[in-house]
Parts: C-alpha cells; sequence; structure tokens
C-alpha cells in the first residue's frame, strides 16, 4: 500500500515557441486546464503502474477542485483523505517550449493546508510505502515521515522544489529522490567538490547516509547506498513536453518497491515511464499504465 502525502493542483499550461526571458513578452497557444501537483502525480503514476495507493491532500472550494482531481478519480486513487478547504486550488503556471522544456510557477493555494492528522494513525505498517515532495509544509511531511518510519514503512521523499535540507531533517526518510540538477544544488549546500553525476551522487548518499537517487532525463538514473551504484538507462524518446515526468520516475520506483521488486528493478521501470511520460502533452494525461510500461521495455 502507497500512502502518498503531497500536493494536488490544476496546471494551467501553455505552449510557446520559447520560454520568456526577464522583462519579455512571448505569445503563446491557447492554454489548457490539466490535473497536477506533485503528490496528485506521483499517486496517479503509482496507480498506473499498479499500486494500491491512497492520497491525502487538500483541495479549495473554488471551481479549480474538480478539476483537480478529473484524472484521480477514474484511476482509482483512493480520495477519502483529501480535505476541502476554503479558498483556492493549487495551481501551476506553465509554460512548454517547442523542445518540450518547461517553466513552471507554483501557487500552494490549499496545499499550503496539508495537516499530518489527515492521515489515520492506523494507515502506516511495516512493508507499506510513504510517498512525499515538497509542495506542502515540509514540517507536516516530517510528522507523517517519522510515523511511518517508526511503524517500518518504507518513505521516499522527493526534493522538488528542491530546498536544502541536512542529513537530520531528512532522518525519518529511506529514499531520497532528485533530478540532476537538484542533485548539484544540494552538492553546493554541502560544499561537495564532486563532478560528475555519479560521483555527485555518491558524495550525497554518504553525506546524508540514505540512498539517493538522481534522475538524468535521457541518460536515465543513478543511485548510490547500501546496495552499491545503481545506473539505469533511459529509453530513446522524441520528447514533446517533459512536465510530470519526474513525478512519473518517483511513482513508478514507488509502485514497484512496493511490491517487493529489489532497487534495480525499480529504477529501470520508473526510468521507462518516465521516458514515455515526455511523449505526450500535459502531466497527468501522459502517465503511462503498468502495460506500456513492460510493453516499452520495462
Amino acid at each position: 500500500m502507497i500512502t502518498v502525502f503531497g500536493s494536488i493542483n490544476v496546471d494551467l499550461v501553455c505552449q510557446v515557441a520559447k520560454s520568456p526571458m526577464p522583462g519579455e513578452t512571448v505569445m503563446g497557444s491557447d492554454y489548457q486546464l490539466i490535473p497536477g501537483g506533485k503528490g496528485a502525480n506521483q499517486a496517479l503514476a503509482a496507480r498506473r503502474a499498479g499500486a494500491e495507493v491512497k492520497l491525502v491532500g487538500a483541495i479549495g472550494d473554488d471551481d479549480m477542485a474538480r478539476a483537480a482531481l478529473t484524472e484521480l478519480e477514474p484511476a482509482g486513487v483512493d480520495l477519502a483523505s483529501v480535505a476541502t478547504r476554503h479558498g483556492t486550488s493549487g495551481i501551476a503556471i506553465i509554460t512548454v517550449d517547442e523542445k518540450g522544456e518547461n517553466t513552471i510557477v507554483v501557487s500552494p493555494g490549499a496545499n499550503a493546508s496539508a495537516e499530518a492528522g489527515q492521515v489515520a494513525p492506523d494507515a502506516l505498517s511495516a512493508g507499506d510505502t510513504l510517498l512525499l515532495q515538497m509542495e506542502v509544509p515540509f514540517a507536516e511531511s516530517m510528522k507523517v515521515a517519522t510515523r511511518a518510519s517508526a511503524a517500518g514503512a518504507r518513505v521516499v521523499l522527493s526534493v522538488a522544489p528542491f530546498t536544502p535540507l541536512t542529513p537530520t531533517e531528512l532522518a525519518p526518510t529511506s529514499i531520497v529522490v532528485v533530478n540532476e540538477h537538484e542533485a548539484a544544488d544540494f552538492a553546493r549546500y554541502f560544499g561537495l567538490a564532486a563532478r560528475g553525476n555519479q560521483a555527485v551522487v555518491t558524495a550525497l548518499a554518504r553525506r546524508l547516509d540514505r540512498t539517493v537517487i538522481a534522475t538524468l532525463g535521457p541518460e536515465g538514473a543513478v543511485a548510490s547506498g547500501p546496495e552499491g551504484l545503481i545506473k539505469v538507462p533511459a529509453i530513446p524518446v522524441t520528447p514533446v513536453d517533459t512536465t510530470g515526468a519526474g513525478d512519473t520516475f518517483a511513482g513508478v520506483l514507488a509502485a514497484y518497491l512496493d511490491e517487493g521488486a529489489d532497487l534495480r528493478t525499480a529504477m529501470a521501470k520508473a526510468a521507462v515511464a518516465g521516458s514515455l511520460a515526455c511523449t505526450k502533452h500535459g502531466a497527468q494525461p501522459s502517465f503511462p499504465t503498468r502495460a506500456e510500461i513492460e510493453a516499452a521495455g520495462g
């Protein structure tokens, strides 16, 4: 069983020829409203990969709330612990350029009111997985993580958006997931002299004293920890929109780990899924199913 404690957003997406520079205005396409949020994204990715998933978070009582749940409900994600708060739902304003690269600005809305108390005391036990990100209050996430760790559950934290965290702050976590830019930010924060993705991840794993996984876009992913150094490839695709690819990786990683796969296998499946998520527009509509992951060589 996977519990995701995290954000629920609606993505306002606009296609552009190129992302604007500071002070620059560019013309874009008609906008789309697409359900998103790192918590919701990871929950849906894990569910489509075959896991049983409960999402815990908050939406507003505004017009965006229904749109935020449109992919989650039919997929079978358990939404019983999603609270409705007075005010706005979370919104992400996203531009996607002709190469599929994106820029994102997040307005937290109701996500800022997510509380650890929404997770029932008996919701997490040995063998379960707790999946966390950085778009809800970190103190609340760590309260849930501490309870989960004490109960013997696996705790996976996606440090996105990047926030400098100490080993003490990360004590309840089992696995830390970052992208290559977040890994470099961490290394600079700790003053690590390592260069190159593998060396940086190895140094971070030693500094944080836990498994660290870095996603590397078209280069796949690399991990370092008690299992040693693990490198898995992505699959070649022509990217259309990279929004949500990292969340796909995290959700699918959690799904396979939760069912008992070893770390290398789970990472390989997640890297395939992350690649597939780049081949369609939008975050949640692009997430692959278990059958698609397996068929693509995962």
